[in-house]
């Protein structure tokens, strides 16, 4: 069981990147999958969830409307796309599915 975080960089304020979840070693179908950041000197945050079917999501407050995840279970990822950046939004993004943990990728916002 694999998971790969990748898409994260450094952008300016405003912009927006997609983050994506590369699972492998599981049928994703089955499971929600969840994305959490942690910024330098602060705690572990969760940011979204996906539920299994997609159905339901879940939004911190600090990126409602700003983010949005969905998933393609064909392919075995999960996205997060995040526009209108805000430096608060950086740090290393990890994605988690079925209690298992990817390496992060570290998102670096600019004023």
């Amino acid at each position: 069981v694999q998971l790969q975080a990748s898409g994260g960089g450094l952008v300016q304020a405003g912009g927006s990147l997609r983050l994506s979840c590369a699972t492998s070693g599981f049928t994703l179908d089955y499971y929600a999958i969840g994305w959490f950041r942690q910024a330098p000197g602060k705690e572990r945050e969760g940011v979204s969830c996906i539920s299994a079917s997609g159905g339901i999501t879940y939004y911190v407050d600090s990126v409602k409307g700003r983010f949005a995840i969905s998933r393609d279970n064909a392919k075995n990822t999960g996205y997060l796309q995040m526009n209108r950046l805000k430096p608060d939004d950086t740090g290393v993004y990890r994605c988690t599915v079925a209690g298992r943990w990817g390496q992060g990728t570290l998102v670096t916002v600019s004023s």
